[in-house]
């Protein structure tokens, strides 16, 4: 007796934590939101018994991308089952995957709108009834010849649609779990069946089904089965949603750390000297950089502006003729920007030192001459 108890109490432990994991979130958790999903039509439904699954963005740590799985019709693993399709959410440091799973009600999906029947709360594509699942033809692609057990309800759907795919966060939507969902997440569950574990895997191994190849439009949006990408009734995404930029190409795109930008408004704060100051006595920082230094002519620099140390003479003084004087020397043309104030001296006002210098230089000869013809006054003549 005490051996069956503890039999009994631990498979209800397992069947506790079958539960539990069914509705627990992935252990994973991504920095950025997955894309918008994409915009594709329902394939015709293969036969009696099949549920149909939306397709959602999943997420591979080795490719470090989002990938599409395809959505499918699957056939339920009991009768009176309902599928719960899987969902991203906010975590509060990053999006977490919630994954989906079977349950005799549909629980919590985020509030996404899949379509078909999953349009954020609830399903409207069909229900059990009899040990039979009856199709609403208004949402569902079936074939009534093949297929009996329909019925026709037109579908009011409050509400918005849109293309977003997580719940919470930036731009997520902001639903929470109404209180007959949190009554259906405490049922009793089924995970993923093997043929979704094996869709899931194929459309990871398909390079096609990428985000950042697909650009949120796969080619192989939906399947009439699982596993199923080769069939000739397999349907691509008609539009993708909003453009779809990985985060590795997103940051392509900005400007290094150690770049500057190229804006204008980053050089307003740059301290620049007065347009009199000579080029020569400019920090390094105050330089202007639409031209390289070297192409600037010396001749359009200001004679004035120079300081005594900048104004080399190659000249010999003895070489000058008396009468040069600076206003000979024609005015050079200036290169200078048209703002820039003509501040330069006039010529005639330049200090003299030159001439001053130039003179006692040219006439130093001719008076050195007269003095040695000058007889000393304390020689005496010649007898």
């Amino acid at each position: 007796m005490h051996i069956r108890f503890i039999r009994t109490l631990l498979f209800a432990l397992v069947m506790l934590c079958l539960s539990a994991a069914s509705f627990a979130q992935i252990g994973i958790s991504i920095s950025f939101a997955p894309p918008e999903l994409p915009v594709y039509e329902q394939p015709l439904c293969p036969g009696d018994g099949y549920l149909w699954t939306p397709g959602y963005w999943a997420y591979a740590n080795d490719f470090d991308d989002y990938y599409w799985v395809p959505g499918t019709w699957v056939m339920a693993p009991e009768v009176g089952l309902l599928w719960t399709p899987a969902y991203w959410g906010w975590g509060g440091n990053g999006y977490v995957f919630y994954d989906g799973y079977w349950g005799p009600h549909v629980g919590f999906y985020g509030g996404i709108s899949y379509g078909y029947g999953y349009y954020g709360e609830g399903y409207e594509g069909g229900r059990w009834d009899n040990g039979h699942f009856f199709y609403n033809r208004s949402v569902n692609n079936v074939n009534v010849t093949v297929i009996h057990n329909v019925y026709n309800t037109t579908v009011v759907n409050s509400t918005t649609v849109n293309r977003v795919s997580y719940n919470g966060g930036n731009g997520g939507i902001s639903v929470r779990p109404r209180p007959q969902e949190e009554v259906a997440a405490r049922e009793k569950h089924i995970p993923s069946v093997a043929v979704q574990s094996e869709h899931a895997q194929a459309a990871h191994t398909n390079p096609e089904q990428r985000a950042s190849v697909n650009h949120g439009k796969p080619a192989v949006a939906a399947t009439p089965k699982p596993g199923a990408f080769s069939d000739r009734a397999v349907v691509p995404a008609k539009a993708a949603g909003a453009p779809y930029n990985p985060p590795a190409k997103r940051a392509a795109v900005q400007p290094a750390a150690n770049t500057p930008a190229a804006h204008p408004e980053n050089n307003a704060a740059r301290p620049t000297q007065p347009n009199n100051q000579p080029e020569a006595n400019r920090p390094p920082t105050a330089q202007p950089n639409t031209r390289p230094e070297p192409s600037r002519p010396e001749a359009s620099r200001p004679e004035a502006n120079r300081p005594p140390a900048m104004q080399p003479d190659t000249r010999p003084e003895a070489s000058r003729p008396p009468a040069e004087k600076p206003t000979a020397r024609p005015e050079p043309q200036r290169t200078e920007p048209a703002q820039r104030p003509q501040t330069a001296a006039p010529a005639e006002t330049r200090p003299a030192p030159q001439q001053q210098r130039a003179q006692p230089a040219a006439r130093a000869p001719q008076e050195q001459k007269h003095q040695d013809e000058q007889p000393k006054k304390d020689e005496k003549p010649p007898r």
